[in-house]
């Protein structure tokens, strides 16, 4: 039996985009040729192609010309057919049958079928060495029952609503079940999907190869058409200075690239040649988390003394030139249950209040203005791996001469990847900052509810009535007791400073006019399916 906000969700995919009428190109396209894309891989020593475990965006966009979803998430945050056609949710929302498309094969020539999903799901499940990225994906998952060769029953321990959402994405792409055997954890460098495109080569951290599928057929409702790709090869190509990026698209080394810095967008908007692809990026916006197990941070009135001592107006519009709006809350503003419109202008920076309240606290003027109690000095550092990406270290230097005016004395701690996860791991770390893509609130989890957060959460929140809300809001059947619930943890997690949200991400592609049909789909990952080349 369908239930029956699912059976509205289907009904809406042909709606919104009945058989026979995907969007159409303006003109002919034509096949052939290589597209080279200039990809903002800052901090990227490896590629990691293996969709189950890796959250880092500039993976996620080379995935999903690889790897294809069982559903489609459509430009109204609804889910759509893809390599399933059709699926039924039982009455207590703990069981998910999914009919699957037939005739679709993986890049080795092997089957999609419903063995394949099952041994997807239960490899994210099951992982032995350490749990995989995509592990809080699939919730309460108990396992899977292939019921025919296109039949699929998806089991959970309790109803958990953010799961179709959640198969659109890209973190949850279908491997070749013969390619996870052959090649296990060495997956990650030798990708089998059934997208459009199949791998060919990587050179790690500096190029990743695909080439045509020339027997894809089964594209989503989304697509602009539903046979193979045009282009014959796409190459990612990692540069990960920003400069360098913009002069190898502008030289036209590059056909398009990503990560288009701000000083750079306005120009490339009026310059001929060349055009902008923009959307906003379904995440958790760049957040500055504040490790609540730590002194200072375990005082409340410190981290709000932090928070008032911040412009986060005039820090958004110094580094971002204006290109991007400044975020009020955690969960970006496109996303369902955003508490964005209702936190916007909930606090103003306040330096006389900083510094009272660190007064009052007993934290003294020391040396360099930097205030000191008990003998220590009101010193905090912020961990990262990634570098300037997004121009993230600029963020953090611009913060730390604003802090530095209330007596906070804030470094940097760059640090390779794997002793940061360490740090966070261990709660070394003062501060962090992170976003998270995810197409539904309950990314929220993910980071702050403790049973479901990684080891490495850039946050340690620990409060009882978030818990509640958020396992709540697991479970949720409703859509507005649902959204309730996700805007009243927005509202905690400001309320109480355990997260400072800085800006929302806008994810943005030059390229040149010789590029057509590029789009970016409802996450905010770049689609190269329907794109060809002019001669």
């Amino acid at each position: 039996m369908l239930h029956r906000r699912q059976l509205a969700t289907l009904l809406a995919a042909p709606l919104l985009l009945p058989a026979g009428a995907r969007a159409q190109p303006t003109s002919t396209p034509k096949p052939g040729g290589e597209l080279s894309f200039g990809l903002d891989g800052a901090a990227v020593s490896s590629f990691v192609l293996d969709p189950h475990d890796s959250g880092f965006a500039p993976h996620n966009r080379v995935f999903r010309s690889i790897y294809d979803s069982l559903v489609v998430l459509l430009p109204d945050q609804n889910v759509g057919p893809w390599l399933a056609t059709a699926w039924e949710i039982s009455p207590d929302r703990r069981s998910y049958t999914f009919t699957l498309r037939r005739g679709v094969t993986f890049h080795d020539g092997t089957p999609f079928n419903a063995a394949a999903v099952k041994a997807n799901l239960d490899r994210v499940a099951d992982a032995q060495s350490r749990p995989l990225t995509a592990l809080p994906d699939i919730g309460p998952y108990a396992g899977s029952e292939v019921l025919a060769e296109d039949r699929v029953r998806i089991d959970l321990h309790r109803p958990f609503e953010p799961l179709l959402r959640n198969l659109s994405k890209t973190t949850l792409g279908i491997i070749s079940p013969a390619a996870l055997a052959k090649h296990g954890a060495a997956i990650a460098q030798n990708p089998v999907g059934t997208g459009p495109f199949r791998f060919v080569s990587l050179v790690q951290g500096v190029e990743i190869v695909l080439e045509r599928n020339p027997d894809y057929r089964w594209a989503p409702p989304t697509a602009a058409h539903e046979g193979p790709a045009y282009l014959q090869r796409l190459v990612f190509r990692n540069v990960p200075e920003e400069a360098t990026r913009v002069a190898a698209l502008q030289s036209r080394q590059v056909h398009a690239a990503d990560g288009i810095p701000p000083q750079n967008i306005a120009a490339l908007r009026s310059a001929s040649g060349f055009r902008l692809v923009e959307k906003e990026l379904l995440n958790l916006n760049y957040t500055l988390y504040l490790n609540l197990n730590k002194a200072p941070w375990d005082d409340e009135d410190v981290r709000r003394a932090f928070r008032l001592s911040l412009d986060l107006d005039a820090l958004v519009r110094v580094v971002y030139l204006g290109t991007l709006p400044r975020a009020w809350a955690p969960v970006s503003p496109s996303i369902f249950a955003s508490a964005e419109k209702e936190l916007r202008g909930s606090w103003k920076p306040d330096l006389a209040e900083a510094i009272r309240i660190l007064d009052a606290k007993g934290w003294r003027p020391g040396a360099g203005g930097i205030r000191e109690k008990d003998g220590k000095r009101l010193t905090v550092s912020f961990a990262d791996t990634q570098g300037n990406r997004e121009k993230r270290l600029d963020v953090i230097q611009f913060a730390r001469r604003q802090v530095a005016r209330a007596g906070f004395d804030l470094s940097i701690d760059s640090q390779p990847n794997s002793t940061y996860r360490q740090k966070l791991a261990s709660g070394d770390y003062d501060l962090s900052g992170a976003s998270q893509f995810a197409p539904d609130p309950d990314v929220l989890a993910r980071l702050h509810l403790p049973d479901q957060r990684v080891a490495s959460s850039v946050a340690k929140t620990n409060d009882p009535e978030i818990s509640r809300w958020l396992t709540e809001g697991q479970q949720e059947g409703d859509p507005e007791k649902r959204a309730d619930l996700y805007n009243r943890t927005q509202r905690r997690l400001i309320e109480k400073t355990y997260a400072i949200p800085v800006y929302v991400l806008p994810y943005t592609i030059g390229i040149t006019t010789q590029v057509n049909g590029l789009s970016i789909d409802s996450h905010g990952f770049p689609e190269f399916h329907g794109v060809w080349l002019n001669a």
